[in-house]
């Protein structure tokens, strides 16, 4: 199961720039996050369902180049984000 239109719709007002705003980085990672936290509670409960951990491979693969890129054009913005999402710095060690 994926993300319902009303959870869409819920995460891209809450992270988007303006009125019309639906494919910022921010809006794009958010929906990935969102994504990846189902995905991972899933698991938990199937274990086995390996197929499926090949989809949130690449949702994390996505999400991480997603924050490369917002972290190399503005780096305020890719702060932001974080702590807005809670997820770990992981790329300012790193890139520079």
């Amino acid at each position: 199961m994926s993300l319902t239109k009303e959870q869409v719709a819920e995460i891209v007002g809450e992270h988007r720039r303006s009125e019309t705003d639906t494919g910022s980085p921010e809006v794009q990672v958010a929906l990935l996050n969102a994504r990846i936290s189902y995905l991972t509670e899933h698991f938990r409960a199937n274990r086995h369902d390996h197929h499926s951990r090949r989809g949130l491979y690449k949702l994390v693969g996505q999400q991480r180049g997603m924050l490369r890129y917002l972290y190399q054009s503005d780096v305020d913005r890719y702060r932001a984000l974080i702590a807005k999402l809670d997820l770990r710095d992981r790329l300012s060690s790193r890139a520079s």
